[in-house]
């Protein structure tokens, strides 16, 4: 999923937060991930498209913050 997509996820109040429930309000450090990893000994043929990003819940009394790669399991 890209940028465009978690922006709009999170303007349209798609993505719940696991903690309080609410709309998650923000993101932070948004990371395009390698589309092939290099092992050192040859190509070790593992896929790793997708993105990484700081999930933040941003409403009154939540603290709720992840670092994940998983953030689209977030988007109802």
């Amino acid at each position: 999923m890209s940028v465009e997509r978690l922006k709009k996820a999170i303007a349209e109040q798609q993505m719940k937060c696991p903690s309080c429930g609410k709309a998650i309000q923000e993101f932070d450090k948004y990371q395009e991930m390698a589309s092939s990893v290099w092992d050192g000994a040859g190509d070790s043929n593992l896929e790793t498209k997708g993105a990484k990003v700081t999930l933040i819940c941003g409403n009154d009394g939540c603290a709720w913050k992840e670092r994940t790669e998983f953030w689209q399991s977030f988007v109802d």
